[in-house]
């Protein structure tokens, strides 16, 4: 038996019983989610930055997501407040690479 010991999607228990294989799991307490979550993410965006493709940035959103949702925050509002920064600050869409500061 492989330990993974992390958070996973919904329906990944059904998947690997349909698969055939036996899995144990149990229901995390609400104060670990946030830990679970950034653990998570962490795992995400490290998978991300081997592939390099949408679908680990898929995988990336789905924890934002959840992590929103844990503050209280819906999808749209997380957009709103997004696009708020990226009027005030801009975006990456320039690539400018900031090299120093003095004063």
């Amino acid at each position: 038996m492989v330990t993974h010991n992390k958070l996973v999607r919904d329906k990944i228990p059904e998947i690997i019983r349909n698969d055939g294989k036996t899995c144990s799991v149990r229901i995390l307490e609400h104060w670990e989610m946030n830990d679970a979550l950034g653990a998570k993410l962490r795992e995400e965006v490290d998978e991300y930055l081997i592939a390099n493709d949408a679908e680990e940035l898929a995988d990336i959103l789905e924890v934002v997501y959840a992590s929103a949702e844990r503050l209280g925050v819906s999808k749209d509002e997380l957009e709103e407040i997004r696009a708020a920064k990226a009027a005030k600050n801009g975006g990456f869409g320039d690539r400018i690479y900031l090299l120093e500061v003095a004063g």
